[in-house]
């Protein structure tokens, strides 16, 4: 019975189709579902046969195969085959009508699609070649459905078996990023988990670092973190590795500079380039070393030797992917953007430019993109805080904009810079040069002499720096020193000591607050003209660079409460509790020294952290 209820469905819905077919090729005959009198042909003529298509179907052919395939689910639900042919006949006939299940549809409604589909109680896992027959996949969509699987793993919804078959990942595994060591173990960062499983060794699967992993986490803990082990790797995060060749005998080995990696990878003679021991070399993966073997390797460039002043530089770069040159259509899309404002630029902004305005930053500094105004009257300092407007340049999805997001950030290196944006923008119509107009995003605050914010508000901006100022500069000139250029800046220096007043206002009631202020010293590393490192030495933090920190606090925290009183989206900027177990190691440490610390159960006070730093200063 069950084979003649098959049979007489796939007989019924090539019927249905072939009905469809010839009522589309008469053109003139089939009535509009919209009703109003006008044919199916007039209404849809000149469009496309999907689209035409998709006014035939209508909501009593829904409801009726809807309602056939549900009842078919019922008499079926123990055998899948029967079912998977009864389903495949409703979707030919469905794809007849509609011109396929996803229709060119976006990647994210296809990735809902399929990820509803795998989850379905009724679904068993299978290939996906059997998934685009089961839901009549278009070619148009073929490779729109494999990429929407691979994104699914790679956001651990689904997973894939060693037979190539897709399924749902199982309630008792989870899927992370795969930390290296090199002692052979690792961790696995999770999303939404606080701490990182551990993986011992034995556990890893051969992981390499970066790698994107599936993990069954132990039912016991070992401490701080989980133990797991690695089910299956889903992704490689790394196949260049940058390292340092140790040559043998018809063979070598690459030693990666990532620490995270744990092999040696084994290069062969052929595939070695000719390269020597202590060459620096960038080594393509081949094989990652599957059944207890040593990953496997080639080598694309011989970067020079390792005792090279350059050949360190050229390593860093490459060993984080770091990309030197702009690609050609970011390049050709600069041609675009002028090297200075025009005057429909600044319609609709704010003026700045009659106010004093100055950049304050290293003598070193390329790119200047900050900028402070401010002022006194009747007992309120009005500070106003320019940051360079970007985003007025670089337009969402454009070829600057996707390649900015690419890289993230700029690159600082000893002695140079890696920039985010090409230096038209960097160095030129987005750097807030001095005697030239630039456009900005500013943040205009009222503070009061108690350091309470009273007004501001937010806007964009024209700005005309008057002067590049350097640190040195406004730190000679605050402490009035002998060689302080106080003739050449005469017509600011009643605004640098107004900046030295609010700046120690805006500090005293930041630490009233329990603010901590760690004051590490940074460092700077001084080459010759070689490149060789000679020195190492600390910056100066002095008055002025306090001074740009506590300005740029109060616009960043005003810009956050705005934002936040709005209910608008926003991404803030935020400090966690330190941890317990840490806190709690670092007080019985500080009782040896006769310092004590009152630490509740759930958290520790700012202020007791600031007494102790204030305790210990000065002090080895």
């Amino acid at each position: 019975m069950k084979t003649a209820l098959i049979i007489a469905l796939i007989v019924i819905s090539i019927i249905l189709a072939i009905i469809v077919m010839m009522q589309e090729g008469k053109g003139g005959e089939l009535t509009s579902l919209s009703g109003g009198g006008e044919t199916y042909w007039s209404k849809n003529k000149g469009k496309s046969r999907e689209a035409r298509l998709m006014k035939v179907l209508s909501f009593w052919e829904f409801f009726l195969w809807e309602s056939l395939y549900l009842f078919l689910l019922n008499l079926f639900k123990n055998n899948y085959d029967a079912l998977l042919s009864c389903k495949a006949s409703f979707f030919n006939y469905y794809i007849v009508k509609t011109g396929g299940i996803f229709m060119g549809a976006k990647k994210e409604l296809i990735k809902e699609k399929l990820y509803g589909f795998i989850c379905d109680e009724q679904y068993k896992p299978m290939k996906l070649k059997d998934i685009r027959f089961l839901l009549q996949v278009s070619d148009s969509d073929k490779k729109k459905v494999e990429e929407a699987l691979n994104e699914l793993i790679s956001e651990g919804k689904i997973t894939v078996t060693n037979k190539g078959k897709y399924k749902k990942l199982d309630s008792d595994l989870l899927v992370g990023e795969f930390i290296g060591n090199k002692k052979g173990f690792g961790f696995v960062k999770v999303e939404n988990e606080k701490n990182d499983f551990f993986i011992p060794a034995k556990y890893s699967m051969g992981a390499f670092h970066n790698d994107r992993v599936v993990i069954k986490p132990e039912s016991y803990n070992t401490g701080r973190n989980r133990e797991a082990k690695v089910v299956q790797i889903l992704e490689r995060g790394i196949n260049i590795v940058v390292g340092t060749f140790d040559k043998q005998d018809g063979f070598g080995f690459v030693i990666a500079d990532n620490q995270k990696i744990a092999d040696d990878i084994f290069v062969s003679k052929k595939d070695s380039m000719g390269a020597m021991s202590g060459h620096k070399v960038v080594c393509q993966i081949t094989s990652y070393g599957e059944k207890g073997k040593s990953p496997e390797g080639k080598i694309i460039e011989i970067l020079g030797h390792v005792n090279d002043p350059s050949t360190d530089m050229i390593s860093v770069i490459r060993s984080y992917d770091i990309p030197m040159e702009f690609p050609e259509t970011v390049m050709d899309y600069l041609d675009n953007i002028p090297d200075e404002i025009s005057s429909e630029d600044i319609i609709g902004r704010t003026d700045f430019r009659n106010l004093h305005t100055v950049t304050i930053d290293g003598e070193d500094a390329k790119d200047l993109d900050d900028a402070i105004t401010l002022s006194y009257k009747d007992g309120i300092y009005t500070l106003g805080v320019h940051i360079a407007d970007v985003s007025h340049y670089v337009l969402e999805k454009s070829p600057l904009d996707k390649e900015a997001l690419k890289r993230g950030t700029s690159c600082y290196l000893v002695d140079s810079v890696i920039p985010m944006l090409p230096h038209k923008l960097s160095n030129g119509i987005c750097s807030l040069n001095a005697g030239v107009d630039r456009l900005c995003l500013s943040c205009v605050m009222d503070i009061d002499k108690s350091g309470k914010l009273i007004n501001h508000y937010i806007c964009e901006g024209v700005i005309n720096v008057n002067e590049r100022m350097t640190y040195t500069d406004v730190a000679k000139i605050i402490a009035r020193t002998e060689d302080a250029p106080l003739e050449r800046y005469d017509y600011l220096v009643y605004m640098f000591d107004l900046m030295k007043e609010l700046s120690d206002i805006i500090r005293r009631n930041r630490h009233k607050r329990g603010s901590i202020d760690f004051d590490v010293a940074e460092t700077k590393i001084i080459v010759d003209e070689n490149h060789k490192p000679i020195e190492i030495k600390p910056y100066d933090r002095n008055p002025a660079t306090k001074l740009i920190e506590d300005f740029m606090l109060m616009a960043n925290e005003t810009v956050a409460e705005d934002y936040f009183w709005q209910e608008i989206p926003f991404e803030y900027r935020t400090h966690e509790s330190p941890d317990q177990e840490k806190i709690e190691k670092l007080s019985l440490f500080l009782r040896n020294f006769g310092i004590y610390m009152k630490v509740s159960r759930e958290e520790v006070h700012p202020k007791e952290l600031q007494k102790i730093l204030e305790k210990i200063k000065g002090e080895p």
